[in-house]
């Protein structure tokens, strides 16, 4: 045996394990634990998850310090914080508000000041910003801010970078720079320029990618669900439409909508302005929006329209697929995206997703990784169906 290979748990750690995943109930059969960083683990644990703490029954009686008051709360945060990493942190800080009822304590500065921020919770923040009192947005802005702030670094680099290369290989030239040269068509087109003995082409004809001018070249319009189902959407959405404005060889226009339709463009010069400005909850109306967005089109063939949405609508289902076959078949290139987040595969309506893959509009899902690919290829007017991993 390989003497740098892990020794096995032992039997004791295996118990002190098993102790810790299933609480203090287990005690009589597992043994206490002993030692001081352990009884804290286990009380942070059980603060969310001891069913005998009131999980699940807001308002319920809870023994751990959860239920008394935002200083408790943000104790609770920083032991968490010291034994557990990230990742772990987040889906506690996501367990405890849905299980405890902490809703009302992320109104309070002292809990905001001690979150570990993830785009969860900024949902959670903006699904609560018409309640939250004016002592507290400072610090909610604040936090909303910080993931943006880390979302923008993550994906704005590579989205200026695919935006800006599916822009400037729009147009072909037959002298192009040798920074432009597209050498897969150079050498199909000189294919018959092949000397054997040389083992070589003669390049007679160069082809090229042309650069363009710095005019607006797209129309770029995310329409966004803000139904509370899409709230990690409507949080990327907005980081990209803001980076998207950012670039002046595209107008971009970004609108949420639920029963009202909002046009937030004038708000994209600051991507927190914009997800403050959501109201994430209530019904659906898909139909209204794709209307409002139908009257910002001014040059279908030169237009990109993201439609960002699960699709189930609470309007005239059959006035939404005719107004999304009436932009395709003006020339727009509409995309709909089931989500845009990290979550994994979304809840949609299926039946709707059906019926506008009929009709030439495949529906999927998408990460932020992959969307600067996939916006340059739409850019571009390529084949979109290979990207459907989603649809039945």
């Amino acid at each position: 045996m390989n003497s740098t290979a892990p020794h096995p748990a032992s039997d004791e750690e295996r118990l002190r394990r098993w102790r810790l995943v299933l609480g203090g109930a287990a005690g009589p059969a597992l043994g206490e634990l002993t030692g001081a960083d352990d009884a804290a683990v286990d009380k942070a644990l059980g603060a969310v998850y001891d069913a005998n703490r009131g999980a699940g029954r807001p308002g319920g009686d809870r023994s751990a310090g959860l239920g008394g008051s935002a200083p408790r709360v943000a104790r609770w945060l920083g032991d968490i914080r010291t034994y557990f990493p990230s990742t772990v942190v987040e889906v506690m800080q996501r367990d405890a508000v849905e299980r405890l009822g902490l809703t009302q304590l992320l109104l309070e500065p002292e809990l905001m000041e001690a979150v570990e921020p993830d785009v969860h919770l900024v949902g959670t923040l903006l699904s609560l910003n018409r309640a939250i009192p004016e002592t507290t947005k400072s610090t909610a802005r604040m936090v909303v801010g910080k993931v943006v702030k880390e979302i923008e670094e993550r994906i704005a680099a590579r989205t200026v970078a695919a935006v800006s290369g599916a822009l400037n290989r729009a147009t072909r030239t037959i002298r192009p720079k040798p920074r432009d040269i597209d050498f897969d068509r150079t050498i199909r087109k000189n294919l018959a320029n092949y000397l054997p003995e040389q083992r070589t082409i003669i390049a007679e004809h160069l082809v090229g990618y042309g650069r363009r001018s710095q005019a607006v070249h797209r129309d770029v319009i995310l329409a966004i669900d803000q139904s509370g189902s899409m709230a990690s959407s409507v949080v990327y959405s907005s980081v990209f439409g803001a980076v998207l404005a950012s670039m002046r060889a595209l107008r971009t226009s970004l609108v949420v909508f639920d029963t009202e339709v909002v046009d937030l463009t004038d708000k994209l010069s600051d991507p927190v302005d914009v997800l403050f400005g959501t109201q994430l909850g209530g019904g659906t109306y898909i139909n209204r929006a794709i209307a409002y967005c139908q009257s910002l089109i001014t040059r279908p063939t030169d237009s990109l329209f993201f439609l960002i949405s699960d699709l189930y609508e609470g309007g005239v289902r059959e006035e939404m697929l005719r107004r999304i076959n009436a932009m395709k078949e003006a020339g727009v290139q509409v995309v709909v995206l089931l989500a845009l987040s990290d979550d994994g595969a979304p809840s949609y309506d299926r039946e709707n997703a059906a019926a506008l893959a009929a009709l030439g509009v495949p529906a999927f899902a998408c990460t932020p990784d992959r969307f600067p690919d996939l916006l340059a290829e739409a850019l571009n007017r390529g084949d979109l169906r290979h990207w459907d991993t989603d649809r039945t």
